[in-house]
């Protein structure tokens, strides 16, 4: 017994004894147990390799966002209509001020339509210093990258396989389907756009953050003065600070829900 257990030290009493069966002794199963117990013999606790969130350098919790427009998130998220045909949201996030941006829904989405969209939000938002995302073919195109670099924006692409580095954007997707995709049924695109629009104006108007000081991301932003491009030294002296940096993605659900 105590050989097999060495072998494998997975194997409890009862794959023992039919072991030794196998293995010619004559014994029954109680047998076996008894002399188990007796040994101290015990399976070891299955050990659970945990993965350390943010271990990229790319990650929310590596290369945080300290003022608005610092780092902006992208993602995607789908659903379907009534009929069955395919919706596809784009979502771009201040990571800092957790505004909502962008917010678009179409059937397909091209790697041309990212860059026009991204252009659209930086005329009225004025330009990130960094975008933050996966490595889905629509962020990694040349197409998207030229037009970033064009613009002055910085990429940071999280690793493979590991959402949880984006998890601001994985946060802000998690309200979104919990608080429109699931409760919606969308007979066609126009009203998938007509209620993803009131949605988006909810969302940073009128829904608040505990993350925030129960402020809605608008209200943060203005206090912010992100009304008007600024240099980051006068954003940062004019920035309150979030009552919660997240060190870790497990924490970016507050109790109200918020990001």
């Amino acid at each position: 017994m105590h050989e097999i257990v060495r072998d494998y030290p997975r194997y409890g009493y009862r794959r023992v004894a039919d072991q030794l069966r196998t293995d010619g002794w004559r014994v029954n199963t109680k047998r076996v147990h008894r002399l188990w117990k007796r040994e101290g013999f015990r399976v070891p606790r299955r050990q659970v390799k945990k993965r350390r969130l943010g271990s990229g350098a790319n990650s929310c919790t590596r290369h945080r966002a300290m003022r608005p427009r610092h780092v902006w998130s992208w993602d995607f998220f789908q659903d379907r209509t009534a009929g069955g045909r395919r919706l596809k949201w784009f979502a771009l996030v201040d990571e800092y001020t957790r505004e909502c941006v962008c917010l678009e829904v179409r059937r397909s989405i091209t790697a041309a339509d990212v860059a026009a969209m991204l252009e659209q939000a930086i005329c009225i938002h004025g330009a990130p210093e960094h975008v933050r995302s996966d490595n889905g073919p629509e962020f990694v195109a040349r197409h998207v990258r030229g037009a970033l670099g064009s613009m002055g924006v910085a990429t940071l692409y999280i690793e493979p396989g590991a959402p949880w580095q984006n998890g601001y954007a994985e946060s802000f997707g998690s309200r979104l389907r919990d608080e429109l995709l699931n409760c919606e049924l969308f007979t066609s695109l126009t009203e998938a756009r007509v209620l993803t629009r009131d949605w988006h104006h909810h969302y940073n108007t009128r829904r608040s953050h505990s993350s925030l000081g129960y402020l809605t991301p608008a209200a943060f932003a203005a206090r912010c003065g992100n009304a008007g491009p600024m240099d980051s030294r006068q954003e940062a002296a004019a920035c309150p600070q979030p009552l919660t940096n997240p060190a870790g993605c497990s924490q970016f659900h507050s109790d109200d829900g918020g990001i």
